[in-house]
Parts: structure tokens; C-alpha cells; sequence
């Protein structure tokens, strides 16, 4: 039997708060952070305040310049920071709930998490002003102190009077569609040492900045598309020329498609070694991923070729649906041959030694999409160049545009987008310089 809340109530004292802060069940974790950490912090002098172990007047001061500090260097209002961190929280219920009905739960379980959000909507509903009297009431400070006042960003939707509790199924949706942890914190990860590393700021290149490979990048849209909608996807190989646009392609895969639960782990060919224990690790969520491999080949007895191999043909375990490998190549074989590996007629071993060579050659079949970027004509080239101008807003005739993009490639790298785009950056750190 589900208990009935009360209308939530503002917090009357600092004991009170502090008491509802210490009484939470599942979201302590909302708290584990520098500024979550200096609010409790402040709440413990506040509440020691007039006790036998009651702190100096400086002490609640400095907890309270700790405080409005960590919220300064984020720029962030405290219920924004609030919100936040409740949104992304890991814990039991925010879990399960992203693969269980949440009548399936434990009523315990579902009792826990409507008594937490009620009491972290009682701390939200006190405003920094109101901490900020109880500070200068606990250190008679005589010194004019200021409250951190920054415009709130988001919202929990409750109607006035409601508590947040009432409104469960809002808080399942957004774990369902956005993750908790690090995968609602970020959206693109690197794989070092076996753990997953966030990448903060991910490279903002997006598809509408991409032109020339309109059908690899149709089809590789495609295969994400199926992923994420729970459909066979396969795992691609991009192979061609350098400076394609390959990798860009994958990258702007995830500013595409991220809001949809897409996330995006880059694994070094170095840390393919571990790729399974990846592979396994991404099983248990609920999103959708991408392991990038960049610039893949292998040499001669890599045993890294064995871990990539087990995890694109699968062994016993069954292949996790959520997961698919895209990598880029500039060959084709992607394990190096040489002539001495071929046998000659006279070899007695010759069968044994042309398998060999065959599962060499082979290798890349094993992806189940092959998209190939040929090298850029001058048509191709020139047509990025003039995009990237046009986003750029760089005000050349098209002629001169053409003439000068035509010297930058025979100069510098060849025609390719990668030279058209930093032939297009040369151009606009020159236009900055002349500008009035």
C-alpha cells in the first residue's frame, strides 16, 4: 500500500533541513559532489549552532564562503544544481526502473523514491536568501553578506501545491530516454585502464557540416537509425583515403543523435586488447553505443586482432543488440601482408599457408558494412570548400575562392576535406586579421 505524502512544506529551520537531508533513502548520491558536499558542510554548523559543540562564528562564515564559491565557479543557480544532480543520480531505483515497469518494482522501493523526491523538493523550495539569514543569525556577523542569485534553468513539472512524488512517471521517462550516471552526464566516453572515461567537451562537427560522401553517410545513418530503434544493426567498416571525413562522420553521428540515447566510446587499437570486457560492460544499459575505432590495422601475430575478432563474430556469449563497432581504415586488408607470406608452388605446406593468407585478406569481410570514401575529385573539393566558406560567412568571389583553394591543395596535403577545411580556417583567421 502506497503511503500518502503531504503537501511538501517549506524547511522551518536549519535543524529541520538538515534532518530532512540526513533522512533520505536512495538519493544521498545527489550530494556527492564539491558543492552538494559544502551544503552539508554549512547545514552541520547551522545545526551545532546553540548546542554544547556549537562552532566559532568564523567557522559558519567559512562554510558558507565554501559553498557560494563551488556555485560560483559552475555558474549555476542551487536548484538548478539541485535538479541536476537528481536527474543523473545512481542509485536502486533510477536503475531499474530504466528496464522495469515501475509497477514491477518493490512498493518499498517505489514508497523510497516518492519520499526522497519530497524531501528534495522541501530543500529545493528553500532559497538561498533564507540560508543566508540563518548564517548571519548564527555568526551575528556585522558584515553585509550576499546570496548567490542566478536564474533558474530548469524545472520539475509539479503543479503548485504538489509534491514532486505525485509525479513518479515524469522522473522514469527522463531515466529511460537520458540514462543516470555517467551516461546522462556524458555522451561520448574514452576506454582507458578498463573504465570509462567521460570526454567533456566532444568535437561539435554535426552531419549538415559534411559534404561529398552523401551515400556512405546515408547509409551509415541508416545503420544508426536501426540501432536505435532496436533493429539489426551491423558493425562498419569506413575504409579510404585520408583526410575523407571518416572519422568527422562518426563523431557527428552522436551530436545527431544523442537527445535519442546514442552515446559514442572511443577505444585506442592499443586498448582493443580488452574490447570484450567493453562489450560486456555496455550490455547492462539501456542506451544505445558506438564503440569508434580509429585508424585500425594490425600487424602480423597482433593479439589484439583475436579480441576484435571474437567480438565481431561472437562466441558463446550472445552479442548485446545495443552495441555495434564502427572503425575507420585507410586500407582495406587491415592486417598488413607481405609477399613472403604467399607460398610458392614448391611449398609443401602450400593449403595450410594460402588459408592463412586468406584470413589475412578476409578480415574486414567480417564487417558487416564496408562504406569506401575514394579520394576527393577537384569537384568534390572544391564543393567543400564553398560550403565550409558559406558557414563560414567569408565574403571571397567564387572565383578567387576556387583559384586559392585549388594553390592551398597543391601546396599543402592534396584535395581532401580535411585540407579544404583548414584551408577554409587559414582564410578565416585571415579575414579576422584584416577586419576594421
Amino acid at each position: 500500500m502506497t503511503v500518502p505524502y503531504p503537501t511538501p512544506l517549506l524547511a522551518t529551520s536549519s535543524k529541520a533541513l538538515y534532518h530532512q537531508v540526513s533522512s533520505l533513502l536512495l538519493y544521498q548520491g545527489i550530494f556527492d559532489h564539491p558543492i552538494g558536499k559544502a551544503f552539508l558542510d554549512l547545514l552541520r554548523c547551522l545545526h551545532h549552532n546553540g548546542t554544547n559543540q556549537k562552532p566559532e562564528a568564523t567557522v559558519c562564515l567559512q562554510a558558507y564562503g565554501t559553498w557560494f564559491r563551488h556555485l560560483a565557479e559552475v555558474g549555476q543557480s542551487w536548484q538548478d544544481f539541485l535538479l541536476d544532480r537528481l536527474l543523473e543520480d545512481e542509485n536502486p531505483f533510477s536503475v531499474r526502473v530504466q528496464r522495469e515497469e515501475l509497477a514491477q518494482l518493490p512498493t518499498s522501493l517505489q514508497d523510497a523514491a516518492r519520499h526522497d523526491l519530497n524531501l528534495i523538493q522541501m530543500v529545493y523550495q528553500c532559497p538561498p536568501e533564507q540560508i543566508l539569514q540563518w548564517v548571519i543569525i548564527a555568526s551575528q556577523t556585522p558584515v553585509a553578506l550576499k546570496a548567490w542569485q542566478v536564474p533558474n534553468q530548469l524545472e520539475f513539472p509539479a503543479e503548485d501545491g504538489q509534491n514532486w512524488g505525485e509525479n513518479l512517471a515524469y522522473l522514469v521517462a527522463h531515466y529511460r530516454q537520458k540514462g543516470v550516471g555517467a551516461v546522462a552526464h556524458y555522451r561520448a566516453f574514452r576506454w582507458q585502464g578498463k573504465k570509462l572515461q567521460g570526454v567533456p567537451q566532444i568535437d561539435a562537427v554535426r552531419l549538415a557540416d559534411l559534404v561529398g560522401y552523401d551515400e556512405p553517410q546515408r547509409a551509415l545513418c541508416q545503420n544508426t537509425q536501426c540501432l536505435l530503434q532496436g533493429l539489426p544493426a551491423l558493425n562498419v567498416l569506413l575504409y579510404g583515403s585520408r583526410g575523407s571525413g571518416k572519422s568527422s562522420l562518426v563523431k557527428a553521428l552522436v551530436n545527431q543523435y544523442g537527445d535519442e540515447g546514442l552515446r559514442l566510446v572511443e577505444v585506442s587499437p592499443q586498448d582493443l586488447i580488452t574490447l570484450p570486457l567493453l562489450v560486456e560492460k555496455l550490455r547492462s544499459y539501456p542506451q544505445k553505443f558506438i564503440i569508434f575505432v580509429d585508424d585500425l590495422s594490425f600487424e602480423e601475430e597482433d593479439e589484439r586482432f583475436k579480441s576484435l575478432k571474437v567480438v565481431l563474430e561472437g562466441d558463446l556469449v550472445a552479442r548485446p543488440a545495443n552495441v555495434v563497432i564502427y572503425a575507420t581504415s585507410n586500407r582495406r586488408h587491415l592486417i598488413r601482408e607481405f609477399f613472403g607470406d604467399r607460398p610458392s608452388p614448391q611449398d609443401a605446406d602450400e593449403v595450410q599457408a594460402w588459408d592463412t593468407v586468406q584470413e589475412k585478406l578476409s578480415f574486414s569481410d567480417r564487417f558487416g558494412l564496408t562504406l569506401t570514401f575514394p579520394p576527393a575529385n577537384q569537384d568534390t573539393y572544391l564543393a567543400i570548400v564553398h560550403h565550409l566558406a558559406k558557414q563560414a560567412q567569408l565574403n571571397l568571389p567564387a572565383t578567387e575562392l576556387d583559384f586559392r583553394a585549388k594553390q592551398w591543395a597543391t601546396r599543402h596535403n592534396g584535395r581532401s576535406g580535411r585540407t579544404a577545411k583548414q584551408f577554409v580556417d587559414y582564410l578565416i583567421g585571415e579575414q579576422g586579421l584584416t577586419s576594421p
